[in-house]
């Protein structure tokens, strides 16, 4: 056992503490400070989060266009446009869909 774990354990232990919950915490402290060698006799590293895409910028009419290209590919989907605006209503509300949409136009 680390050094470290098993003076936080006996530390635990001289305070009161019952054995098994003095190892308990002091395993829980020790694991999240050293994930990748934790005491529990995990040998697998926590799992690495998956990186994303990045989104484009807000208001930029990129994740608009995003949506309306995935949209047309849908079966029943008559016009991925006011689907895709529809869609953004109800996310972003009313006044900041207008909002983006008048940025959009302006800028195209």
């Amino acid at each position: 056992m680390p050094a470290q774990y098993t003076a936080m354990r006996d530390k635990f232990m001289n305070q009161g503490m019952s054995k098994d919950k003095a190892q308990a915490k002091a395993a829980a402290i020790y694991n999240s400070k050293h994930p990748h060698n934790p005491v529990t006799g995990h040998s697998d590293p926590p799992p690495r989060r998956k990186k994303t895409m990045a989104k484009g910028k807000l208001g930029s009419g990129s994740r608009f266009k995003k949506l309306k290209r995935k949209l047309s590919h849908r079966k029943g989907v008559h016009d991925p446009g006011a689907l895709a605006a529809f869609i953004g209503r109800k996310k972003y509300g009313k006044k900041k869909m207008a909002k983006m949409a008048a940025k959009g136009r302006k800028k195209s």
